[in-house]
């Protein structure tokens, strides 16, 4: 069975750019655009992994990260932050919202595979 993963990312380019590059590897993708729908995806398609935005409209990528870690159905899934946002305190703040892994943008393809097929063998 196909591994589900859930984009979260306000971006429509690198959204479908992101949905290709895992599609290509044989994920089964859903693409969301903000908070609140990464929240309701997130118990309705029970995603294996979850690869999320930071700076999203609606809810920020922090809350629903804290906000899927706090709840006991979904607090199993890996949550891998992906943001251009770079600096200490944007790392120690996903490490509080309880992120499993943070990727600064720009990034590699191959970096973001190689960390989704780390959480999901």
């Amino acid at each position: 069975m196909k591994k589900k993963v859930l984009i979260v990312e306000d971006e429509e380019t690198l959204l479908s750019l992101e949905s290709i590059l895992l599609s290509s590897k044989g994920y089964e993708v859903k693409g969301v655009m903000d908070g609140p729908s990464a929240l309701e995806a997130v118990v309705n398609t029970k995603p294996d992994l979850v690869l999320l935005d930071i700076m999203l409209p609606g809810i920020d990528g922090y809350e629903v990260c804290r906000q899927i870690k706090a709840n006991e159905a979904t607090r199993h899934i890996p949550v891998v932050m992906l943001s251009a946002k770079k600096s200490k305190e944007d790392l120690v703040k996903g490490e509080q919202a309880g992120a499993d892994w943070y990727i600064t943008k720009p990034f590699k393809s191959a970096m973001v595979i190689e960390t989704i097929q780390r959480f999901l063998s």
